[in-house]
C-alpha cells in the first residue's frame, strides 16, 4: 500500500490522485478495520474513488473523513457505498460541506445500516428539515447521531 501513497503537496490535483492510488491499493486490504483521512482535502472525486473500493473491505468499521470538502457529490458517493459496508459501525464526515442534499442521500441508506452505531455530520450546513429527516431514519441511539 506504501506505493499508493502520494508524495506531499500542498495542491488539490495531487491530493486527487493521491485519493485515488490510496483507492487502489485499499482494494487489496480486505482485514482493514480503521481508516482515518481527515483533513486532506480529498473532495467530491476523491471521496467516489475511496468510495468505490471501501465497500469491498468488509472489515472496516470505522472510517474519518472529517474536514475533507466532501461535498453533497462525496455524501451522494458514501451513501452508495453504505449499504455494503456490513461491519461498519462509525462514520465521522464532519465539517464536510454535505448541505441538505448530502444529508437527504444519506438519511436514504441509513436503515440498510444496521450496524452503524456512530455518525457525526455535525458542522455540515444541514438545515432543520434535513436534520430531521436524519433523525427520523437513525437506527441507533440518539447521542450517537451528531447533528
Amino acid at each position: 500500500m506504501a506505493r499508493a501513497l502520494p508524495r506531499h503537496s500542498t495542491q488539490t490535483q495531487p491530493l486527487l490522485l493521491g485519493a485515488e492510488r490510496l483507492a487502489g491499493g485499499l482494494a487489496q486490504c480486505t482485514t482493514l478495520t480503521y481508516l482515518g483521512l481527515g483533513n486532506n482535502s480529498i473532495g467530491p472525486a476523491g471521496t467516489e474513488s475511496l468510495a468505490r473500493v471501501l465497500g469491498q473491505c468488509k472489515s472496516l468499521s470505522r472510517l474519518h473523513l472529517l474536514r475533507n470538502e466532501i461535498g453533497p457529490a462525496g455524501a451522494g458517493s458514501l451513501a452508495r457505498m453504505l449499504p455494503q459496508c456490513a461491519a461498519l459501525a462509525h462514520l465521522n464526515i464532519w465539517r464536510n460541506g454535505i448541505g441538505d442534499a448530502g444529508a437527504r442521500l444519506l438519511a436514504g441508506v441509513l436503515a440498510q445500516c444496521t450496524v452503524l452505531s456512530i455518525l457525526d455530520v455535525s458542522l455540515n450546513e444541514i438545515h432543520t428539515h434535513e436534520a430531521e429527516r436524519l433523525r427520523a431514519s437513525w437506527r441507533g441511539e440518539a447521542w450517537c447521531l451528531r447533528l
